[in-house]
């Protein structure tokens, strides 16, 4: 794995995971860069939501001297949006936040978050009466009003079709323009990788190895793809 300077990025040290007898990390090492779109990508089954269900502490290390990433306040972003549906859309994404600032900056951030991913209009919705792009919407800006430092994203996009995924992940590139914010982003799609993330993770083999980590500008769709599917 290529050098970092040491005080731009998160390192998470001694992951290791075990189910029954298949190892899956043993003493693995990754260094994330901060205020920056890190995407995780490899074969299906090759670690790579476990790895980040472990640094979330999602799921217990089998290494008691890990640390976990909570310390640095963690907002998710998953395939589900997880909505709750007799809460409008403001009141979702509101209830992260309701603990942290008074009803006046709530709604605030609230305004803003919505307008970044375009959809102001709907903030007096209920999450029924939106198609699943549009919900999806809201999962973000749900995610990017709690003030944390680290944006964990799983496969956000997989059930979302094509036109739809284009127009978010370009109101997720605006959000992030405006931001300094360190994410986490799991994909089995290249092309997403390439658009959205700043440095490539490919990871492969088991127990799980980084084979190589990409520049997205300096990199292509080929490159990825022949290396993942070297497995």
């Amino acid at each position: 794995m290529e050098k970092v300077n040491k005080e731009n990025i998160i390192s998470i040290k001694n992951i290791n995971k075990q189910f029954n007898n298949k190892v899956i990390f043993e003493d693995f090492n990754i260094d994330f860069y901060e205020n920056q779109v890190n995407c995780i990508i490899g074969k299906s089954g090759c670690g790579k939501s476990t790895l980040l269900n472990i640094i979330s502490g999602i799921i217990k290390n089998d290494d008691e001297k890990f640390e976990t990433i909570e310390k640095y306040g963690v907002s998710y972003i998953f395939q589900d949006d997880r909505l709750i549906d007799w809460l409008t859309v403001g009141e979702n994404i509101t209830l992260v936040v309701k603990k942290l600032y008074n009803k006046k900056k709530c709604d605030d951030l609230c305004n803003k978050y919505l307008s970044l991913v375009g959809i102001k209009e709907y903030k007096n919705y209920y999450p029924q009466m939106l198609s699943g792009g549009l919900r999806q919407r809201v999962n973000i800006a749900r995610a990017f009003i709690y003030p944390s430092k680290i944006i964990i994203m799983d496969e956000p996009f997989k059930s979302i079709d094509v036109i739809n995924k284009e127009i978010i992940m370009n109101n997720f590139r605006k959000i992030i323009e405006k931001e300094k914010r360190t994410v986490l982003f799991v994909t089995h799609d290249i092309d997403e990788a390439l658009l959205l993330s700043d440095k490539i993770y490919v990871l492969g083999k088991l127990p799980v190895e980084i084979k190589k980590v990409f520049d997205s500008k300096d990199t292509t769709k080929e490159e990825v793809y022949n290396l993942i599917k070297k497995g």
